[in-house]
């Protein structure tokens, strides 16, 4: 079924939507949640709070890009599972790495820093290459092992972990040159 159907359906407010987002992006919210999390309980219940916040949101909402709007449900509801294990002081997997990797280029902040940044961090990402900015999302946003990097690319791992290293080196310097500080 194609995105727009799905939607029409959430619009209708026919329950087979709920059905066919959970076929066809399932899978993809899963592996998101499992980045973060690493524990299969947490992601199945996130990929279904992620389909009850879908049914909630649209209408009003809709999403230009069904899967992207779905997969930033999908992230924030783990990211808040995360948050929620840190203070339980239960963290670890890829999520943790990546997020000590950045944390050489963007310290602890508030709301508004966090989105200075992040418009900062978007304006940087346009300027690099197709590859490299897509190996940092990967990295950074979906929370990927390098190793799934590597075979999504088909490229070495150590060809990503320089990429990666790279682009941080470069996004520290872009962030000091707009004036935020680190």
């Amino acid at each position: 079924m194609q995105d727009n159907d799905i939607i029409e359906l959430y619009f209708a407010r026919d329950e087979r939507a709920i059905a066919a987002t959970s076929e066809k992006y399932g899978g993809y919210c899963y592996s998101i949640v499992m980045n973060i999390l690493s524990d299969p309980q947490d992601a199945e219940e996130c990929v279904n709070d992620t389909w009850l916040r879908a049914w909630c949101a649209i209408p009003p909402t809709r999403p230009n890009a069904l899967r992207v709007f779905l997969g930033k449900i999908t992230r924030n509801l783990a990211l808040d599972r995360y948050k929620a294990r840190t203070a339980e002081k239960r963290a670890g997997g890829e999520f943790a790495m990546s997020l000590e990797e950045l944390g050489e280029c963007v310290g602890q902040m508030d709301e508004t820093e966090t989105r200075e940044i992040g418009a900062s961090i978007s304006r940087f990402l346009r300027t690099q290459p197709e590859l490299s900015r897509k190996m940092f999302v990967c990295r950074y946003f979906y929370c990927e092992s390098v190793a799934d990097i590597a075979r999504r690319f088909a490229v070495g791992e150590g060809r990503v972990k320089s990429a990666l290293f790279r682009m941080r080196s470069k996004l520290k310097e872009h962030l000091e040159k707009e004036g935020i500080s680190i």
